[in-house]
Protein backbone atom coordinates (compact mmCIF):
# COMPACT_ATOMS: atom_id res chain seq x y z
CA UNK A 1 0.00 0.00 0.00
CA UNK A 2 1.32 3.38 -0.62
CA UNK A 3 1.67 6.11 1.88
CA UNK A 4 -0.68 8.55 2.54
CA UNK A 5 1.94 11.33 1.88
CA UNK A 6 2.82 9.60 -1.60
CA UNK A 7 -0.67 9.43 -2.39
CA UNK A 8 -1.18 13.26 -1.85
CA UNK A 9 1.91 14.31 -3.62
CA UNK A 10 1.05 12.43 -6.68
CA UNK A 11 -2.83 13.38 -6.71
CA UNK A 12 -2.66 16.33 -8.95
CA UNK A 13 -0.25 14.53 -11.56
CA UNK A 14 -2.29 11.19 -11.47
CA UNK A 15 -5.55 13.48 -11.96
CA UNK A 16 -4.32 15.64 -14.83
CA UNK A 17 -2.88 11.92 -16.86
CA UNK A 18 -6.62 10.17 -16.33
CA UNK A 19 -8.41 13.46 -17.75
CA UNK A 20 -6.02 14.26 -20.44
CA UNK A 21 -7.01 10.71 -21.83
CA UNK A 22 -11.14 11.65 -21.20
CA UNK A 23 -13.23 13.41 -18.95
CA UNK A 24 -14.67 11.59 -16.25
CA UNK A 25 -16.48 12.00 -12.88
CA UNK A 26 -15.06 11.41 -9.08
CA UNK A 27 -16.25 7.49 -9.24
CA UNK A 28 -14.74 6.38 -12.43
CA UNK A 29 -11.24 8.79 -11.36
CA UNK A 30 -11.29 6.69 -8.08
CA UNK A 31 -11.51 3.62 -10.00
CA UNK A 32 -9.21 3.73 -12.42
CA UNK A 33 -6.43 5.16 -10.34
CA UNK A 34 -7.39 1.39 -8.24
CA UNK A 35 -7.33 -0.44 -11.02
CA UNK A 36 -3.95 1.30 -12.85
CA UNK A 37 -1.66 0.65 -9.08
CA UNK A 38 -3.79 -2.87 -9.20
CA UNK A 39 -4.63 -1.92 -5.98
CA UNK A 40 -1.77 -0.22 -4.17
CA UNK A 41 -3.53 3.12 -4.34
CA UNK A 42 -7.23 3.89 -2.85
CA UNK A 43 -9.15 6.87 -2.56
CA UNK A 44 -12.19 7.40 -0.87
CA UNK A 45 -13.86 10.70 -1.58
CA UNK A 46 -12.76 12.77 1.01
CA UNK A 47 -9.70 12.46 -1.09
CA UNK A 48 -9.98 12.95 -4.47
CA UNK A 49 -13.06 15.77 -4.00
CA UNK A 50 -10.79 18.59 -2.33
CA UNK A 51 -8.36 18.16 -4.76
CA UNK A 52 -10.47 17.93 -7.58
CA UNK A 53 -11.50 21.77 -6.01
CA UNK A 54 -8.51 22.60 -5.81
CA UNK A 55 -7.56 21.87 -9.82
CA UNK A 56 -10.60 23.66 -11.08
CA UNK A 57 -9.81 26.61 -8.69
CA UNK A 58 -6.43 26.90 -10.48
CA UNK A 59 -8.40 26.46 -13.56
CA UNK A 60 -6.68 23.09 -14.71
CA UNK A 61 -9.63 21.58 -14.88
CA UNK A 62 -12.83 22.26 -15.91
CA UNK A 63 -16.51 20.39 -14.30
CA UNK A 64 -19.43 20.26 -15.51
CA UNK A 65 -22.73 18.85 -14.65
CA UNK A 66 -24.18 15.87 -16.76
CA UNK A 67 -27.06 13.35 -16.70
CA UNK A 68 -26.57 10.34 -18.56
CA UNK A 69 -28.82 7.36 -18.29
CA UNK A 70 -30.45 9.48 -15.68
CA UNK A 71 -27.99 9.79 -13.25
CA UNK A 72 -26.86 13.37 -12.54
CA UNK A 73 -22.87 13.83 -12.31
CA UNK A 74 -20.18 16.45 -12.66
CA UNK A 75 -17.94 15.48 -15.21
CA UNK A 76 -14.44 17.15 -14.71
CA UNK A 77 -11.96 17.82 -18.13
CA UNK A 78 -8.74 19.00 -18.22
CA UNK A 79 -8.17 22.69 -19.62
CA UNK A 80 -5.04 23.75 -21.78
CA UNK A 81 -3.24 24.91 -18.72
CA UNK A 82 -4.09 21.77 -17.15
CA UNK A 83 -2.24 20.30 -20.41
CA UNK A 84 0.77 22.47 -19.94
CA UNK A 85 1.01 21.68 -16.42
CA UNK A 86 1.08 18.01 -16.78
CA UNK A 87 3.66 18.28 -19.08
CA UNK A 88 5.86 20.13 -16.51
CA UNK A 89 4.28 17.56 -13.62
CA UNK A 90 5.62 14.51 -15.91
CA UNK A 91 9.36 16.34 -16.82
CA UNK A 92 9.63 16.41 -12.58
CA UNK A 93 8.31 13.03 -11.87
CA UNK A 94 10.76 11.70 -14.28
CA UNK A 95 13.95 13.18 -12.76
CA UNK A 96 12.18 11.96 -9.31
CA UNK A 97 11.76 8.40 -10.75
CA UNK A 98 15.26 8.36 -12.42
CA UNK A 99 17.23 9.80 -9.61
CA UNK A 100 15.68 7.20 -6.95
CA UNK A 101 16.14 4.31 -9.96
CA UNK A 102 19.76 5.23 -9.88
CA UNK A 103 19.91 5.35 -5.91
CA UNK A 104 18.29 1.78 -6.17
CA UNK A 105 20.61 0.36 -8.90
CA UNK A 106 17.23 0.31 -11.49
CA UNK A 107 18.83 0.70 -14.60
CA UNK A 108 15.05 0.24 -16.35
CA UNK A 109 14.50 4.67 -15.97
CA UNK A 110 11.72 6.22 -17.65
CA UNK A 111 12.50 8.01 -20.66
Amino acid sequence: MVSKDLMAASAKPLILSILATKESYGYEIIKSVKELSKDEITWKDGTLYPVLKKLCESKLIESEWKSIDGRKRKYYKITKLGLDTLEEEKSQWKVVNNTLNSLWGNSACLN
